[in-house]
């Protein structure tokens, strides 16, 4: 990945949102760090670019997978390459 992001400088209230928000929109898609929004002082949204909120969705499926492989394991619910390999032949010529 890369350096770690301070949210802490990446905040901001609603109404700079509201004001400025084509402005917003570019330093997103830029800089790719995701921004806090606040209401009232108190965190109640974050903002990230398209590209880094896709990043991250299939960041969670692979580790989603892993986690399902992992519990399949600890089950005993493996099988060998031998096996996985008859199954998909006759699969295919079905």
């Amino acid at each position: 990945m890369g350096v770690p992001v301070h949210y802490s400088s990446q905040v901001k209230p609603i109404t700079h949102l509201k004001t400025h928000a084509a402005e917003i929109l570019l330093q997103l898609a830029e800089r790719r760090e995701p921004l806090v929004i606040t209401q009232n002082g108190e965190a109640k949204a974050v903002l990230q670019d398209v590209a880094s909120f896709e990043e991250t969705q299939e960041t969670l499926a692979l580790l989603k997978l892993l986690a399902i492989g992992n519990r399949a394991v600890e089950e005993g619910r493996i099988s060998s390459l031998g096996e996985v390999g008859k199954r998909l032949r006759a699969a295919i010529q079905s």
